[in-house]
């Protein structure tokens, strides 16, 4: 196992491919998850990429962008911990200090 979704990343995914399924289709929905999944198993690979946003946190997290989206993972644990995957949009330091 090279990565863990933390269970609010699980919900997370679900509700990216319910949204985009509703908004576009299975198909579109199918392809941005694949694309999130494959970032992650990268990520659990080259955990050192991404970035920190001590503007949105002060946490000891990583941010790593795929289309509109932010996965949020706690570098340097074994397995990768994927702690959220948030849109962009939102109020991230907001949702954040909701669940880190």
């Amino acid at each position: 196992m090279r990565y863990v979704l933390a269970p609010q990343a699980v919900i997370d995914l679900v509700e990216i491919w319910r949204y985009i399924k509703e908004q576009a289709d299975v198909a579109m929905a199918d392809r941005v998850e694949s694309a999130i999944r494959e970032r992650i198993v990268f990520l659990a690979e080259n955990s050192g990429a991404g970035h920190y946003r001590k503007d949105l946190t002060n946490e000891n997290v990583k941010f790593f962008s795929v289309y509109s989206y932010l996965i949020v993972y706690i570098p340097e644990t074994k397995p990768l911990q994927i702690a959220s995957i948030i849109h962009g949009r939102r109020d991230v330091e907001r949702v954040l200090k909701g669940r880190l």
